[in-house]
């Protein structure tokens, strides 16, 4: 099974950037396509942002934008470039595949938006 391990999380002021990272302990470059998705407490997990393994990328309305996901298959790699965050952007980020049967989940990277 692949291992998933977000990073880069942090607390942040609001109109702040945050960069984060998945390390993916088996090859990303045949899944069709990935997701980062976020999930807050007593809330169910929500996909924010997902690119296809051609790199075609969609969003979550709510962070349209602000985020920009990418993807580096040759170090099994990707990638949630976000910008302008505000608190409500506060939440645990997980990455995994979006379409089909999931990895098991990593840990997350918590981001916490707050003056």
């Amino acid at each position: 099974q692949v291992q998933l391990v977000e990073s880069g999380g942090g607390l942040v002021q609001p109109g702040g950037s945050l960069r984060l990272s998945c390390a993916a302990s088996g090859s990303i470059s045949n899944i069709l396509r990935m997701g980062w998705y976020r999930q807050v407490p007593g809330k169910q997990r929500e996909l924010v942002a997902g690119i296809t393994n051609v790199g075609i990328t969609d969003y979550a309305r709510s962070v349209k934008g602000r985020f920009t996901i990418s993807r580096d298959n040759a170090k099994n790699t990707m990638y949630l470039q976000m910008n302008s965050l505000k608190p409500e952007d506060t939440a645990v980020y997980f990455c995994n595949k979006a379409y089909g049967s999931s990895w098991p989940w990593g840990q997350g990277t918590q981001v916490t938006v707050s003056s």
